[in-house]
């Protein structure tokens, strides 16, 4: 396959988590395939990397109070779109919330939003991507937390 030919694309996303009794859980969503990951998006014209991180995770989720966190990783993959090769890059950041309601973006296809512990995440999130994504995650969370 030509990689040459393909649309590139820019998202970023977040990976949202919050203190519960604790412990750190994070925020999965539920996309319109019954996909378990994280809430992302397309950039906008000129809008940084994060901006569109949080941005989308507030439309995606409803939460509006959002500290972030720092970037935990890029990650990039291939799939085709109606017959276009498009190659997709995806941003990354950590975010916290003291906030615990959702409001899933049905209009987006959202159909749930449910706050998971790690290895719970890790069963339901659909791609190895998206688990790796949280494994960075949660190091980050863990060493944060641990020398504070």
């Amino acid at each position: 396959m030509a990689r040459g030919h393909a649309r590139d694309e820019t998202s970023a996303g977040g990976v949202v988590f919050r203190v519960d009794e604790g412990r750190p859980v994070y925020l999965l969503i539920r996309d319109s395939y019954q996909n378990w990951g994280f809430p992302k998006g397309h950039l906008e014209s000129g809008e940084l990397p994060e901006d569109a991180a949080l941005r989308e995770v507030t439309e995606e989720t409803g939460l509006a109070d959002l500290a972030l966190r720092g970037a935990i990783e890029t990650i990039d993959w291939f799939f085709r779109f109606r017959g276009q090769l498009i190659h997709k890059v995806c941003h990354f950041y950590l975010m916290e919330t003291a906030e615990s309601t959702t409001s899933p973006q049905r209009a987006e296809g959202i159909t749930a939003c449910r706050w998971v512990e790690f290895g719970d995440a890790q069963e339901l999130i659909s791609y190895a991507n998206a688990r790796e994504v949280l494994r960075r995650a949660q190091e980050i969370v863990v060493e944060s937390s641990t020398s504070a």
